[in-house]
């Protein structure tokens, strides 16, 4: 079976190991803080989870989901992930992470940025979009007509591949997106980031979005524009 390795266990982080393990995958998980504070986590999730350190859980997985926050991804480990898929889920906010000029030029995207800090590894962007309340609950199983998708950026057609079948294991269908600089397109405050997954805009109500949905917003995007907040309330993941 697949081994998950997580580079940080916050709110989507654990979202993902908690459906990563219902779908029968072993995870591994690390945060900044040590593996012993992730011990109430891995009791939660059960004997085919535990706890490492980032470089552990980068050598122990097959799939590698990266979710730290933009100011912390030139701390990922780099040897451990050489020729590895890498989900990438983080969104830009300058409150947080401090202004970076690339981004504020529009002349990159934080995937490129973990990409270029991953030379060796294949990056693929996706889980950014939704709020893992929605993402915890809105799960179905292949072939339902009210299953989600969530869009997957990237360079490397292999690693979408197996993003998406990784998706249709936790409940998810995947739309490919395009490349990594267009990933913009599903960040914090486009049209697609969040809104589609949310009954009238209430990100604590999920509402599933199918490709069509997803598609559509996405194609809204402006990058001369300045992005706008696209639901109040909503938390960095």
């Amino acid at each position: 079976m697949t081994t998950l390795g997580l580079i940080g266990s916050g709110n989507i982080g654990s979202t993902v190991a908690r459906l990563a393990v219902d779908a029968g995958y072993d995870v591994v998980l690390s945060n900044s803080r040590g593996p012993e504070t992730l011990a109430d986590l891995v009791s939660q999730l059960g004997p085919r989870a535990r706890a490492a350190t980032a470089t552990e859980a980068a050598a122990a997985g097959d799939l590698v989901l990266v979710t730290v926050p933009l100011h912390a991804h030139d701390r990922v480990p780099v040897e451990p992930l050489v020729g590895k898929v890498v989900m990438d889920t983080n969104n830009y906010y300058p409150d947080r992470d401090g202004h970076v000029d690339a981004l504020d030029r529009a002349e990159g995207t934080t995937s490129g940025l973990l990409q270029a800090h991953l030379p060796t590894s294949r990056v693929v962007k996706v889980f950014n979009n939704i709020f893992f309340v929605a993402l915890a609950q809105l799960g179905r199983p292949r072939g339902a007509q009210d299953r989600t998708t969530l869009p997957v950026f990237g360079d490397d057609e292999g690693a979408k591949g197996e993003v998406t079948a990784f998706l249709d294991a936790i409940g998810y269908d995947a739309l490919d997106a395009g490349t990594l600089d267009e990933s913009w397109r599903a960040e914090n405050g486009r049209p697609a980031y969040v809104v589609p997954y949310a009954t009238d805009g209430d990100v604590t109500a999920p509402s599933p979005a199918g490709a069509e949905a997803v598609r559509e917003l996405l194609g809204r995007a402006d990058r001369s524009r300045d992005p706008q907040p696209a639901a109040q309330g909503t938390p960095p993941s």
